[in-house]
């Protein structure tokens, strides 16, 4: 960072790191010893697509990556586009099998980044179930902060969040994951799928 920069509060950009989603499971066990929320099972990718052959190809291979144990009782990945165009990969495990759809969300993660198409990204997202098996939440992942903040929208329809539960999950956390400071960061992902 050079001097201007210093003087003009401009920071350089963090790095995105992958292996931050490695520290979902730790997180998931605080946040139901502290909270009661248990994982769903659900986690999905969101990124902004690309028209071409080359992206067509590498989402061909992430989706073929993902279905590989459909054979085996597995849940194909299902891809959607949300209301502003942003596709999303949605894959689907067991609750208690939090390791391997953190595995998918990387894998999805690092072959896009892998072919060119990091800048794509948009973010990931896991999701969880109070213990009344109503009250959503989700830890985001933004893949260009290399951060997670948690997202808990309110049960019953509407755009309402349950802000001081996501103060409570984001105190609860922060020996588990990267947490986003810029509370102006933590983006709602109303109808995510995954959530």
């Amino acid at each position: 960072m050079g001097i201007l920069d210093a003087l003009f509060g401009r920071t350089k950009p963090v790095k995105p790191d992958l292996d931050q989603l490695f520290g979902v499971p730790s997180a998931a066990l605080t946040l139901e010893a502290g909270a009661g929320f248990r994982p769903t099972g659900l986690g999905s990718v969101c990124f902004a697509s690309v028209e071409g052959g080359a992206f067509d190809e590498v989402e061909r291979q992430v989706r073929a990556l993902l279905d590989a144990d459909t054979g085996r009782g597995g849940v194909p990945v299902e891809a959607s586009k949300d209301d502003y165009g942003y596709s999303w990969l949605l894959a689907r495990h067991a609750p208690e099998e939090l390791p391997d759809l953190v595995n998918d969300l990387h894998a999805v993660n690092s072959e896009l980044e892998a072919n060119g198409f990091g800048p794509q990204l948009l973010c990931s997202l896991v999701g969880f179930r109070g213990a009344d098996g109503r009250r959503p939440l989700a830890l985001v992942y933004l893949y260009k902060r290399g951060t997670f903040y948690p997202f808990a929208p309110l049960p019953g329809g509407g755009e309402r969040r349950d802000s001081p539960l996501e103060l409570q999950v984001n105190a609860m956390l922060g020996n588990d994951l990267r947490l986003e400071k810029d509370l102006t960061r933590w983006f709602p992902v109303w109808g995510a799928p995954g959530l």
